[in-house]
């Protein structure tokens, strides 16, 4: 992998807790407990923090902080986490590792919010988000999405028409929910939302050619 280049794959590998926090202007400073991800961090390594790609800048036994600036705490959701809060963790991926999502870049687009919650009789989740309508063109069903650092399929969309909120559907499998966050989430949830590259991409290519998701000229 080229230097400077990190990529993720939407895969947790640990759910780490938050021990503290340090509030620098609007700024934070994380300590976040591990075990895993922690083995063999170094200080500078990347690493994906509820898909936020995060920078680590000090080390113990079992902790390791990152700081996230002005800009990303205003883009995501770290602004609203508190002490004791579990968090999704991805080291950024090896060139020998395991591709087991998608292309990841840790560089979240928005938010999402959780509006529905149908618990299926398999121990599964139909979850219903909200997000806004201007990634309607690169939220599609069948698509790839990253919440909260976890890649994930697009089960449906709807409201398309809204011109405010879109409106689409997360199937979430026992074990997801099991090795992830999610379990401690329901209605109200934020999460970080980060579009796939590919249909980001694709839709600022035709944007550039004033054509529209659908192949219309605009």
């Amino acid at each position: 992998m080229v230097k400077g280049l990190q990529m993720f794959t939407g895969i947790v590998e640990e759910v780490g807790e938050i021990s503290s926090i340090e509030v620098s202007g609007d700024g934070r400073r994380f300590e976040i407990l591990s075990k895993l991800v922690i083995e063999d961090a170094e200080i500078g390594s990347s690493i994906s923090i509820n898909g936020c790609c995060l920078t680590v800048t000090s080390l113990s036994e079992s902790s390791f902080a990152v700081e996230a600036v002005p800009e990303t705490i205003s883009r995501t959701c770290l602004g609203e986490m508190s002490i004791g809060d579990r968090v999704n963790m991805e080291r950024a991926l090896s060139v020998n590792g395991r591709f087991g999502g998608h292309i990841v870049q840790g560089h979240v687009d928005g938010i999402a919010k959780i509006v529905a919650v149908d618990f299926q009789s398999d121990g599964s989740w139909l979850v219903g988000f909200t997000c806004s309508n201007g990634f309607a063109g690169q939220i599609v069903e069948k698509g790839s999405i990253t919440l909260n650092g976890v890649s994930l399929t697009v089960a449906g969309i709807s409201n398309l028409l809204d011109k405010e909120e879109l409106h689409f559907d997360i199937a979430l499998i026992p074990h997801t929910i099991e090795v992830t966050t999610f379990k401690d989430m329901g209605v109200d949830s934020l999460v970080n939302l980060e579009v796939d590259v590919l249909a980001r991409y694709i839709e600022n290519l035709l944007s550039s050619r004033n054509i529209s998701i659908s192949g219309e000229k605009v």
